[in-house]
């Protein structure tokens, strides 16, 4: 794994450049336009996530590659609130407004792993990966 570019997220500009961060390195690493449009889609959720939701936090954006194939790997982490009902929260359809309506079930249909680890009162990290095909 390669150690990836950190970006602050506090403002919506941030969830932009964190857009545009992935969108580059998913060119670079040569993902189909369909898999670029699904990790930025994905990112885009996340990174709006991580400012509203979790009142800011950073995005970790690196290229990786498994022996097979290379990829792209985002760990979103917040020091928020934290997620009080994670299965709620990854049902298809369950918003609480303001992002893209994607949710994170959303978003995790739209890559090919999805990690997230959060607790009440300690925050949230989610990772995700999508690898070339």
């Amino acid at each position: 794994m390669t150690t990836g570019e950190q970006l602050a997220i506090g403002s919506d500009q941030d969830v932009v450049r964190v857009r545009q961060l992935v969108r580059t390195l998913a060119v670079a690493v040569k993902l189909s336009l369909v898999d670029q449009t699904k990790i930025v889609t994905a990112a885009s959720e996340l990174a709006r996530n991580t400012l509203v939701y979790g009142g800011g936090g950073t995005a970790e954006v690196s290229r990786v590659d498994n022996g097979r194939r290379p990829g792209i790997r985002i760990v979103f982490a917040d020091e928020g609130p934290g997620i009080p009902d994670l299965d709620l929260a990854l049902t298809d359809g369950y918003t609480t407004g303001g992002g893209m309506g994607l949710g994170l079930s959303g978003a995790r249909r739209l890559v090919d792993e999805f990690e997230i680890d959060t607790e009440v009162g300690r925050g949230t990290t989610i990772i995700v990966t999508k690898w070339c095909r």
